[in-house]
């Protein structure tokens, strides 16, 4: 049985994150998705149980997918949910670069390999942060995000 983890900000969880965990769900026997407060990003426009529960919502169709939170190492948790792999998203080449350098250092501190998996280029712009820029400007997101985090994104900047 394979076990990965899918770690990330979520903060909206959008359809390129979905797209990985769907395919991520395809590929392996059990997935985890794992919100992490990230320091170096400042506040977020959902707190850590509004993620959460985004998360849940969004990923209930799939048996065998799971949902956590964590604030320390990825490859902390990755070991304490047994994960085998972690896995990683890759937009574009920019992404490569650092997704690469955090990669390697997970490995050089850990057992745990990093997996990378191409986003369909349809989605290959879609960024949580861009997202909630354009949403917090009036403009319509909702076809690039789960129709739960489109209803908390016009809630939150409702006028």
């Amino acid at each position: 049985m394979t076990r990965v983890l899918y770690p990330g900000s979520f903060d909206p969880v959008h359809n390129g994150h979905v797209e990985m965990v769907e395919t991520s769900a395809r590929l392996f026997d059990e997935v985890v998705v794992a919100a992490l407060i990230n320091p170096a990003k400042g506040d977020g426009l959902f707190d850590l149980a509004e993620r959460m529960a985004l998360l849940d919502e969004c990923f209930e169709h799939l048996g065998n997918v799971t949902t956590t939170s964590f604030d320390g190492l990825v490859v902390d948790l990755a070991s304490e949910v047994g994960a085998d792999f972690i896995i990683k998203g890759l937009r574009a080449v920019s992404d490569f670069e650092s997704e690469l350098q955090m990669a390697q250092m997970n490995s050089a501190i850990s057992e745990v390999e990093t997996l990378f998996l191409p986003t369909a280029s349809r989605r290959s712009f879609l960024a949580s942060r861009l997202i909630r820029e354009v949403a917090r400007l009036g403009g319509d997101v909702s076809s690039m995000v789960p129709d739960a985090v489109s209803l908390r994104l016009a809630d939150r900047y409702a006028s």
